[in-house]
């Protein structure tokens, strides 16, 4: 199957939300959760994981011009919002792999599913925790030069000079911004009580990190990963935050020996 479909998504009385999925795969369910920069940054990912795999890729609500009800404005109402999506569609043994603030999504759906859905998760350059000595770059005080410097490895290759950029898509990277502002939340980029709840996490977990990253440094990444009970933590060399962009090969050949050592359906230990 492959396709985009749009789903309601009901969390309660006045809290629906409608989200647009990609859908490309069959097999074993993996939710594939984009960052800042939108789907487009993960469309590798999930056309790689689509070989083997049933691959969902939403939109969050608010980027690409998608509504973005009112009252959904945290990392943990999407986490909520998606373990929903889940649930209600039967996915299960659903491997959930997530690129910055989509790290932080998949991170607070592991620590939030109850009802066992998630069998494994990889986190590529996250944010979410605070990390002593290792701050978060404040991404909205960067102009685009300075995006393309902290961001990736060769920032010459992945720069984009605003000028050349035609007004819708440059109205829509103004939209998405907006909306990232408002996930980015106070305090910025990060769930101070995340850190304490990430033990209960008993899945496996893949930190795949950036050797260059400047928005989270790999230092930062080390941390995220010691916070897990079964985590790896793997370094992609010359790459930055976005290393499905700046390496694939290194990436998905990271990817694939983790889910290869997932034993996969049916391994959960019983409750």
């Amino acid at each position: 199957m492959t396709g985009t479909r749009t789903r309601t998504i009901e969390l309660g009385p006045g809290r629906s939300v409608e989200v647009t999925l990609a859908e490309a795969g069959t097999g074993r369910t993996a939710l594939v959760l984009h960052g800042g920069g939108g789907p487009a940054t993960v469309q590798g990912i999930a056309a790689h994981l689509s070989g083997a795999g049933h691959v969902l890729t939403p939109v969050h609500p608010g980027w690409d011009g998608t509504a973005r009800p009112p009252w959904l404005s945290s990392i943990g109402d999407l986490a909520a919002a998606y373990l929903r999506l889940l649930r209600d569609e039967g996915h299960q043994e659903v491997l959930v792999v997530g690129s910055s603030i989509g790290g932080w999504i998949g991170a607070e759906m592991a620590v939030r599913d109850e009802a066992g859905l998630i069998s494994s998760l990889v986190l590529i350059d996250s944010v979410g925790v605070l990390v002593e000595g290792q701050p978060i770059r404040d991404f909205f005080a960067l102009d685009a030069r300075g995006v393309a410097e902290y961001s990736f490895y060769d920032a010459d290759r992945f720069y984009v000079d605003p000028a050349t950029v035609p007004p819708e898509q440059a109205a829509q990277r103004a939209a998405n911004m907006a909306t990232m502002r408002v996930f980015a939340g106070d305090p910025y980029m990060h769930d101070p009580g995340l850190p304490g709840r990430l033990g209960r996490v008993e899945i496996p977990v893949l930190v795949l990190w950036g050797d260059s990253d400047r928005i989270v440094t790999p230092g930062y990444g080390q941390a995220l990963a010691a916070a897990f009970p079964q985590a790896q933590f793997t370094v992609i060399s010359q790459a930055g935050h976005l290393p499905q962009l700046e390496q694939p090969d290194a990436t998905f050949g990271a990817l694939d020996a983790f889910i290869g050592k997932d034993p996969g359906p049916g391994s959960r230990p019983a409750a």
